[in-house]
């Protein structure tokens, strides 16, 4: 595995890479790698000839009252767990390199990225849309890889793929989940182990949701009141948003017989965490 620090050296390695035709795909990551990002890179190896990951905690993503400065690095251990599943290439940039001094450039998907997680957390999917776009155009891949967890920004980055006619597939891999149903998460290595237990709430909630509308209801705001009730059965959760949505819009919706997203966000001790459970229709 080649590491990468530069923009016009990891440039010249991925097109050096993709010669003789070959599909180059890449796993964007912020470290601190788990099971959720190794089966991306699992499926980039599948479907793709090299393989390349980033690592990269955009400061831009960031509001001024999170978590930056104690996100979770761990550099060396995600350079062996990517080493063992055949990673040609990595891109580790510092800021600097990404974010030259004075830039004052942003790519936005207005509409999109105030919705769910973008209401929350202002300027959010800004900083994810410009990283990204960035990360797209130094490393030129064929494809790109990201996990259902993350729903909205992978309704958000499509679109931004989709408008700036980017020459990229999005493929998106399952939630992968603890054996106890916990959605895999760098942030899950902050919580103590009650804390663990109870950010179990997250997943019975959307659970909830899901055996409700199996049962045949259609009316999303009976659903969201389930899923709500059942997340407040643990009084350690406080919630943030629990929406039922069109997933590619991320609008609201009244009925989800067209198919849906359950998606929740809730406050587990100072740890904010996600979810999300896909409805069918």
């Amino acid at each position: 595995m080649r590491i990468y620090t530069k923009i016009e050296e990891v440039r010249e390695g991925c097109r050096a890479a993709k010669s003789g035709g070959k599909r180059l795909g890449v796993v964007p990551t912020m470290g601190a790698l788990h099971e959720g990002h190794l089966s991306l890179v699992r499926k980039a190896r599948a479907g793709c000839d090299v393989v390349a990951a980033t690592i990269f905690v955009n400061p831009t993503q960031f509001g001024p009252n999170e978590d930056l400065a104690k996100y979770p690095r761990s550099f060396e251990r995600d350079c062996e767990l990517l080493k063992k599943e055949g990673v040609e290439i990595l891109f580790a940039p510092a800021v600097e390199e990404m974010y030259p001094r004075g830039a004052v450039t942003w790519v936005t998907v207005e509409g999109l990225s105030e919705k769910l997680d973008g209401r929350s957390r202002p300027g959010h999917f800004r900083g994810v849309t410009t990283v990204v776009a960035k990360l797209f155009h130094i490393l030129e891949p064929d494809a790109a890889f990201f996990g259902q967890k993350d729903a909205a920004q992978v309704a958000i980055i499509k679109r931004m793929v989709r408008d700036l006619n980017l020459p990229v597939e999005i493929v998106v891999g399952e939630i992968v989940r603890e054996a106890d149903g916990l959605a895999m998460s760098s942030r899950n290595g902050y919580l103590d182990p009650q804390q663990r237990q109870q950010a179990l709430a997250l997943h019975r909630a959307l659970l909830r949701v899901k055996t409700v509308a199996d049962g045949g209801e259609r009316d999303a705001e009976k659903l969201i009141a389930a899923g709500k009730a059942e997340l407040a059965r643990e009084a350690a959760a406080r919630l943030d948003y629990f929406e039922i949505v069109d997933p590619v819009t991320l609008d609201p919706l009244r009925d989800i017989s067209g198919g849906a997203l359950a998606a929740v966000a809730a406050w587990i001790g100072n740890t904010r965490l996600l979810d999300n459970i896909q409805l069918g229709g």
